[in-house]
């Protein structure tokens, strides 16, 4: 006859007096969210925090400029921050400026930027967010500007990060559990 371990009894026991093992889970505990909803309510904190934010682009390319004593503007348009996603919506660095702007209003002047000028774009909001929120350098400005459209882990990751530095700092209020 094989002997059996006391680990092995003691489940044995316990199945014995429970009534077999259980089948599926316990109806009193459901399954929370998990990831999906983490990145889901940290896609819509950054909708939320970016909300409003445009820069101004002449028609013709270039900058708007003031034109006469009137302050006549040349033709423009707003390229307004629109976060859908973790890729292509943070792929010019407005969308990271936005949102370390709508934190540190004083860190920069966000009219000033320039959609197409990426690299300086990232540069700023990752210096930004380095200095002022104490967010650690996870993301290579000429990593961001070698694709045209940023790796969404990649992105994930670092607002998760910097959502980890503003909560530290206080500057982002959780629930408590």
């Amino acid at each position: 006859r094989p002997r059996v371990g006391s680990r092995a009894q003691g489940r044995s026991a316990i199945l014995e007096k429970f009534g077999g093992a259980a089948k599926g889970p316990a109806p009193h505990l459901r399954r929370s969210g998990g990831a999906a909803t983490v990145k889901t309510m940290l896609l819509e904190w950054c909708r939320a925090r970016t909300r409003g934010y445009a820069v101004s682009v002449a028609l013709g390319g270039g900058r708007r400029v003031q034109c006469g004593a009137w302050g006549v503007l040349t033709p423009v348009s707003a390229q307004h921050v629109d976060v859908q996603n973790f890729s292509g919506s943070w792929g010019s660095g407005l969308a990271f400026c936005a949102l370390l702007h709508s934190f540190f209003p004083d860190a920069f002047d966000f009219a000033a930027l320039e959609p197409n000028a990426r690299r300086e774009n990232f540069a700023l909001a990752f210096a930004t967010a380095e200095e002022r929120a104490g967010c650690a350098p996870l993301l290579e400005v000429e990593d961001m500007v070698r694709l045209p459209v940023p790796d969404a882990k990649c992105v994930y990751t670092y607002v998760q990060e910097l959502y980890r530095c503003l909560v530290a700092k206080g500057l982002v209020k959780t629930k408590k559990r």
